[in-house]
C-alpha cells in the first residue's frame, strides 16, 4: 500500500494532477496463459505542494517492473541517431580519451555504449533487468545486472571505478528512491567527472496533453525547477540545459560536484527554470488544469473509434508502446475497436497488450490484412513509422495520430 509521502522531501501529498484509474502494468505484455491473471493498479498522479515533484505512489515494486524488462532501446532507427550524435558530441565536448570511463545506468541492450566502444574508450554499463542486460552482454557491452543506488555506487568505487562520464537516459522517472539514486550519482562521479542525464519534460507534457506517458514505471515527472533542487540536496550542480525533440520534449541535464570550478554555469539553466515558472510549474491550481483537458481527449477518442467502426472500416495500431498501453486503457479501447497491433520487437510478437488483450503481430500482417487506418501509438516515432509503413498508402490506407490530437493523415 502506497505510504501517500513525497519521495524527495517525505511532505504529505494531498493535491491530485490526475487519476487515469485502474490499469495493468504498461509493460507486462501477456501471453494466452496470463490473460486471466493479470493484475491492475491504481494509476493516479500527485503533485507536492511543497518540493513541486509531481508522481506516482509506489504500488509496484522496481523489482516487479524492472527485472525482465520488454523494451529493447536498440529497435528504434531515429533513437540509435540520437544517441549516436550524442556519443559524438560528449566526446569532443569533454575531450574523453581511452583512459576515460563511461557508465551508463539502466543502459539496456547496450544501445549507447557501443558507440563509446566503438571509440575505443572504457565502458561499463549498468542493467537492472536481466533478459537486457544478456543481449547488451552478447555485443561485448561490459554490463553490471544491478539497481543503481548508494549501494552499488559504493560498491563500485571501493572497486577502483569512478566515472569520467556517468550517462542516465530516461532513467531518472523510473526512480522509487530519488534521494539514494541521486546520492550514488554523488559518489560514482570523478571529482571533475560530468553527468548528463535526459528525461521527459514535465512542461511538454501539460502543453501538449502527453498523458499516455504517464505509467507505473514512470514514478516521477521532472521539471528542471525541481531536479535542481533534488541534485542541490546531493551537492551536484546543473550547469547547463538542452532542450531535445526526443520522447516528445525533454531535457538533457549537464551536471557536477559543486567543487568542481572547471565548468562554466550556462545562462540557458536560469533561462528555462524562469520561463517554467512564469508558466506556472510550481503552481498546483494551475496544473490542476490538465485534468479536464484529460478527460475531453478521451471522450474524443472514444468517438473516433466508434464512429469509425460504425462505417465497418478496420483499425489496426502500430507499436506495442507503454504509453500506448496507457492510452487504450484509459479509454477503453480494446478488441471491439482494434483488430490488432504490430512491433518490430519479436519479444513482444506473439503477446498480447495488457488490459486491452490486442494481440502484437509482426508488421507483415499490415499488408497482409490492409487495414483502412493505422493507429500509430508512439507518436514520438511518427515521421520514421510513416515512412516505413508508406505502402498502406497503396489501398487507400491512412495513419491516426490520437496525441496531442486526433489527425488523420493521408
Amino acid at each position: 500500500m502506497a505510504n501517500n509521502k513525497c519521495r524527495f522531501c517525505n511532505n504529505p501529498l494531498t493535491y491530485d494532477l490526475i487519476d487515469l484509474g485502474m490499469s495493468p502494468l504498461a509493460n507486462s505484455f501477456l501471453n494466452s496463459n496470463d490473460i486471466t491473471k493479470e493484475e491492475f493498479f491504481p494509476l493516479q498522479v500527485k503533485i507536492c505542494d511543497k518540493c513541486h515533484l509531481v508522481q506516482l505512489n509506489e504500488f509496484a515494486s522496481p523489482k516487479k517492473i524492472f527485472e525482465e524488462y520488454a523494451y529493447f532501446s536498440s529497435f528504434s532507427q531515429s533513437w540509435l541517431e540520437h544517441v549516436k550524435n550524442y556519443a559524438d558530441m560528449i566526446v569532443t565536448k569533454y575531450d574523453l580519451k581511452r583512459n576515460s570511463l563511461v557508465i551508463e545506468i539502466a543502459s539496456n541492450d547496450g544501445y549507447l555504449l557501443q558507440f563509446f566502444k566503438q571509440k575505443e574508450i572504457e565502458i561499463l554499463g549498468i542493467e537492472p533487468a536481466i533478459n537486457v542486460a544478456n543481449v547488451a552482454m552478447q555485443k561485448g557491452i561490459p554490463t553490471l545486472i544491478k539497481f543503481f543506488g548508494k549501494k552499488t555506487a559504493k560498491e563500485l568505487v571501493n572497486d577502483g571505478k569512478q566515472a569520467d562520464l556517468l550517462i542516465g537516459n530516461n532513467v531518472l522517472a523510473h526512480v522509487p528512491n530519488l534521494n539514494d539514486f541521486v546520492s550514488g550519482l554523488k559518489i560514482l562521479l570523478k571529482p571533475t567527472g560530468i553527468i548528463t542525464m535526459e528525461f521527459p519534460h514535465l512542461m511538454q507534457l501539460i502543453i501538449h496533453r502527453q498523458f499516455d506517458t504517464i505509467y507505473h514505471e514512470h514514478f516521477s515527472y521532472f521539471s528542471l525547477y525541481v531536479v535542481q533542487n533534488i541534485f542541490a540536496v546531493h551537492k551536484l550542480k546543473i550547469f547547463n540545459v538542452e532542450e531535445l525533440p526526443t520522447h516528445g520534449g525533454s531535457l538533457r541535464i549537464y551536471a557536477t560536484h559543486y567543487e568542481n570550478d572547471s565548468v562554466v554555469n550556462e545562462k540557458q539553466v536560469d533561462v528555462l527554470i524562469k520561463k517554467e515558472i512564469q508558466f506556472g510549474i510550481n503552481d498546483v491550481s494551475s496544473l490542476q488544469n490538465f485534468s479536464i483537458k484529460i478527460k475531453n481527449m478521451r471522450d474524443n477518442i472514444r468517438q473516433f473509434f466508434i464512429s469509425t467502426k460504425n462505417t465497418r472500416k478496420k483499425i489496426a495500431c502500430y507499436g506495442a508502446p507503454a504509453k500506448g498501453n496507457t492510452l487504450l486503457n484509459y479509454c477503453s479501447i480494446g478488441t471491439d475497436f482494434v483488430d490488432f497491433t504490430v512491433d518490430a520487437s519479436p519479444y513482444k510478437q506473439g503477446l498480447f497488450l495488457p488490459g486491452t488483450h490486442i494481440p502484437i503481430k509482426n508488421i507483415d500482417e499490415i499488408e497482409k490484412t490492409k487495414p483502412d487506418f493505422l493507429v500509430i501509438l508512439p507518436w514520438n516515432l511518427k515521421h520514421e513509422i510513416m515512412k516505413q509503413m508508406s505502402f498502406i498508402r497503396e489501398w487507400g490506407g491512412k495513419f491516426v495520430i490520437l496525441v496531442p490530437e486526433i489527425e488523420v493523415l493521408e
